[in-house]
């Protein structure tokens, strides 16, 4: 008899780092969903849940992947721990705006400051790093600054969640690149260290009777505790990803989430959704659309001359 059966062919890099990046970008496009069943909890306390429900899920991984061992170097080196402090705070402030802005019916605000992220990226890298703009990186930066003044005239005062999301994320990765240690064993040392603050919280809500984990229905304990793999699992398999992809194929899959996002709050939170509003999104896209072929074009011009 003969075996007619066939070896499988190994995944690819580019398969299986395709298939993390797209996972963490529609955990994140549909995170709102989840955001606003907890939107009756203090959003302080929702991210208090965030830190600590997010250390067992980071351990397991760790655990599997044999680095547990490079967090307890990370732990006995102070410059480290003063770098993982910061973008630990970064971090948690971009949560905390996060949390409060889907449960207060802004959505979309998020949503256009997710999308703001990759273009404030190139501004960052120009101020900070000097890094110089191409022609088609300088329109893609005036027309989100359009989009901005024209939010910030129609409503009377800046678009502060927008730009305080794209702010605390955007400096979040420009320090996160600078902690000299992997994506996952970073996380871990983020969370340990918000960890105390956060166990100091939660024990302070116990003691005043305001907390929503014991106190409240089971159904709150759920809720409160999915908050770590729902934390953790999208920032992981993104690490993954990333490692895997070249940097301008995760340049243009980042658009997944905000766009998700985007989608879930016209159509399924039916927020309001103005002339203005569309005008300033429109910019914002031109923006990053011209933004996303010029980072190809200049990919292909690198790989054509090796």
């Amino acid at each position: 008899m003969i075996d007619n059966t066939l070896d499988r062919a190994p995944i690819s890099d580019g398969v299986r780092g395709f298939s993390f990046a797209l996972s963490a970008f529609l955990m994140w496009g549909f995170l709102p969903l989840y955001m606003k069943q907890v939107s009756h909890i203090p959003p302080a306390e929702v991210v208090a849940h965030r830190v600590l429900w997010s250390i067992p899920a980071a351990a397991i991984v760790l655990f599997l992947m044999g680095n547990l061992k490079d967090i307890a170097a990370a732990l006995r080196n102070p410059r480290m721990l003063l770098m993982a402090c910061l973008t630990a705070g970064l971090i948690t402030v971009n949560w905390g705006i996060y949390v409060w802005a889907i449960a207060d019916g802004r959505t979309l605000e998020t949503a256009l400051g997710y999308y703001i992220n990759p273009i404030l990226n190139v501004l960052l890298g120009a101020v900070l790093l000097k890094e110089s703009l191409n022609r088609a990186q300088m329109v893609a930066v005036g027309l989100a600054v359009a989009a901005v003044v024209l939010l910030t005239v129609k409503a009377g005062g800046l678009p502060w969640v927008s730009l305080a999301l794209a702010l605390s994320f955007g400096f979040y990765g420009f320090f996160r690149k600078t902690l000299p240690i992997g994506p996952s064993q970073g996380f871990m040392l983020e969370v340990l260290i918000l960890s105390i603050p956060a166990l100091g919280y939660i024990f302070w809500l116990l003691g005043t009777g305001q907390d929503h984990f014991v106190a409240g229905p089971s159904w709150n304990v759920f809720l409160l505790t999915m908050a770590g793999p729902v934390t953790a699992a999208p920032l992981i398999c993104y690490a993954f990803g990333a490692k895997l992809l070249r940097y301008t194929t995760i340049g243009i899959m980042q658009y997944v989430g905000p766009t998700i996002i985007f989608l879930i709050a016209v159509f399924w939170f039916k927020e309001p959704f103005s002339t203005v509003q569309f005008i300033a999104f429109a910019l914002i896209w031109a923006g990053l659309a011209i933004y996303t072929w010029s980072s190809l074009a200049e990919a292909r011009k690198k790989n054509s001359e090796q």
